[in-house]
C-alpha cells in the first residue's frame, strides 16, 4: 500500500492505495464518482477521460499513485452551484449525446481542448475527439456541440 494525496474536484483526498490500481476505479470505488465510466480498460473508447492538470487523460491507463500531488477534474467537478459547465450546456442543447455513456469522456475532452484552442476548427474537434468512441451517434452533434461550446457558428 501507498499513501497518495489527490486533489479531485477541488477536494484533497488522502488515500492509501495498491500501486495496481487505475486511476478510473479509485475515483468510482474509493471516491464514489461514478461519472467517470469504464469502457474498455484499454484506452480505446475515452469514456474514463477525465482532466489532470488540466489535461485530459483517459483514466484506465493511470494508476492511481500517478496521480500523487495532482489535480483531478471529473465530470462531477465541472458543474458550478448547480449551473452546467458552458460544454454540458452545449451537448443538451444541441443533442451531442444519446444514452450517455460516453458523453462525460467527450465533455472532458472537449473542455481540454477549448482550454487549449478556444475557437478550433472542426477539423481540430474530430481529431481532438477522436480517441473518444460513441456507438449511437454520427459524431455530427458531438462536433456541434464544441463549436457550440466555443461560440463558433453551428
Amino acid at each position: 500500500m501507498r499513501q497518495v494525496s489527490i486533489a479531485v474536484n477541488g477536494a484533497e483526498h488522502v488515500l492509501e492505495l495498491e500501486p495496481r490500481e487505475l486511476l478510473v476505479y479509485v475515483l468510482r470505488e474509493r471516491l464514489g464518482l461514478t461519472g467517470t465510466n469504464v469502457g474498455c480498460d484499454t484506452s480505446s473508447c475515452g469514456a474514463c477521460t477525465v482532466l489532470l492538470d488540466g489535461e485530459s487523460v483517459k483514466s484506465c491507463t493511470l494508476l492511481g499513485v500517478q496521480a500523487d500531488g495532482h489535480e483531478i477534474t471529473t465530470i462531477e467537478g465541472l458543474a458550478t452551484n448547480g449551473t452546467m459547465h458552458p460544454v454540458q450546456e452545449a451537448f443538451h442543447e444541441q443533442h451531442g449525446l444519446q444514452c450517455g455513456y460516453c458523453t462525460p469522456g467527450f465533455i472532458m475532452a472537449a473542455v481540454s481542448l477549448l482550454d487549449e484552442t478556444p475557437h478550433p476548427s472542426e477539423e481540430e474537434i474530430r481529431h481532438a475527439l477522436e480517441g473518444n468512441l460513441c456507438r449511437c451517434t454520427g459524431y455530427h452533434n458531438i462536433v456541434r456541440a464544441v463549436q457550440a461550446a466555443a461560440g463558433l457558428e453551428v
